[in-house]
């Protein structure tokens, strides 16, 4: 293992549990303290945007304002927030999660059909595997739930935010699209979040603040990371959302997935493995 992935892995690490935190804060938001989802929303980015300004924001990121295709990621973004907040307001953070990976399975088939990426039979087959745990997550035998059905479109939209990601590739650095996003985040949801901004008790004072921080936070050290070892060498470690959710969601909220739930989980984080393993050997 080379210096710099020993270097990386540790903010990989502690990003990917960020992350699922800032989730888990925003569902005491919706869950337990009837907050909006649009203003969890909208605080993320505002929040975010404060935050991360004075490293990132410059003339050359203001500049991608003019490119549309920053708009259009930017609005899968948003919709994929506000859905899975949405989501979090009834459902287990685990099981939210292990729909919400449908996200990187929709996008190798998006980036194959818009960005001509190949498609091979075994990393298929393993998408598809991946595919099956979100069913198994779902379980439609007994109806889809609104909650999870937000999740899944959540899971629909990151999926064509992450093929968006990789058309912009050359657009800029990627802290300058990081902080454009999170400006035309806080701009767009600016109405409807401060429409529905609560009782600012100080429960939800310190719950919006650690949605915000965790979810920025987070993404923060994930372009740092990455910054410091090949994408390719830390993609593998991103499924550690998954594991973080299931001991959050525990911890937090005494939630244990039931076994289906959990085999689900299980596979879909089995296949994602196994699927950038391939990648990587390839």
């Amino acid at each position: 293992m080379t210096q710099s992935l020993l270097r990386a892995l540790p903010l990989m690490v502690v990003a990917m549990f960020l992350i699922p935190l800032g989730d888990s804060a925003g569902r005491l938001l919706g869950a337990f303290h009837g907050v909006n989802p649009f203003f969890t929303a909208w605080s993320r980015f505002a929040l975010g945007f404060l935050l991360l300004a004075p490293f990132a924001f410059s003339r050359s990121a203001l500049r991608l304002l003019a490119d549309w295709r920053i708009w259009l990621r930017a609005a899968f973004l948003i919709c994929g927030i506000t859905s899975i907040l949405t989501a979090l307001r009834t459902e287990p953070i685990a099981n939210v999660f292990g729909v919400f990976f449908i996200g990187p399975i929709l996008s190798y088939f998006l980036s194959a059909l818009f960005l001509r990426e190949p498609i091979t039979l075994v990393r298929t087959a393993l998408l598809l595997t991946g595919f099956y745990g979100v069913v198994m997550v779902v379980d439609p035998r007994f109806g889809l739930s609104p909650g999870l059905g937000f999740a899944l479109l959540a899971g629909c939209f990151y999926g064509a935010y992450l093929t968006a990601s990789r058309w912009l590739t050359d657009a800029g650095r990627p802290r300058q699209i990081l902080i454009t996003q999170l400006l035309i985040g806080a701009v767009v949801l600016m109405p409807v979040g401060l429409y529905h901004w609560p009782p600012m008790t100080g429960e939800i004072a310190v719950f919006t603040t650690v949605s915000a921080l965790g979810s920025a936070l987070g993404n923060l050290l994930l372009i740092v990371a990455l910054g410091m070892a090949p994408a390719s060498r830390l993609a593998p470690f991103v499924y550690i959302q998954l594991v973080a959710a299931t001991l959050l969601g525990f911890f937090i909220f005494a939630e244990v997935p039931q076994e289906r739930a959990l085999q689900g989980l299980a596979l879909i984080l089995a296949s994602g493995l196994a699927t950038l393993f391939l990648r990587e050997r390839r």
